[in-house]
C-alpha cells in the first residue's frame, strides 16, 4: 500500500484490481506471487474497513407525520466478518 499517509477508496481498489490482474496471469514468480497476494490481502482489508465506516455514516431519512426524520443507519450484517 505503499508509503502514502492516506490512501482513498477508490486506490486501493484499482491496486487490488492491478494485483489480482497481475496473480491471474500466472506469470509471477512464486516470491511475486506471495508479495501479491500479502498486497492483495491488505488492500482488501482496507476497502472492507473503508467500507464499514461509511455504513456507520449512513443516514436514514424517513418521513413521519409531515416531518423529516433522519436517524443514524446502524448496519447489523448477518455472517459477515
Amino acid at each position: 500500500m505503499g508509503n502514502k499517509s492516506e490512501l482513498t477508496f477508490e486506490e486501493a481498489l484499482n491496486q487490488l484490481e492491478e494485483a489480482v490482474d497481475n496473480l491471474e496471469k500466472g506469470e509471477l514468480t512464486l516470491a511475486n506471487s506471495l508479495e501479491e497476494f500479502e498486497l492483495g490481502v491488505k488492500l482488501t482489508k482496507f476497502c472492507s474497513d473503508k467500507l464499514e465506516q461509511a455504513q456507520e455514516k449512513i443516514e436514514i431519512i424517513k418521513e413521519e407525520n409531515g416531518k423529516v426524520i433522519i436517524e443514524d443507519y446502524n448496519y447489523q450484517g448477518e455472517g459477515v466478518e
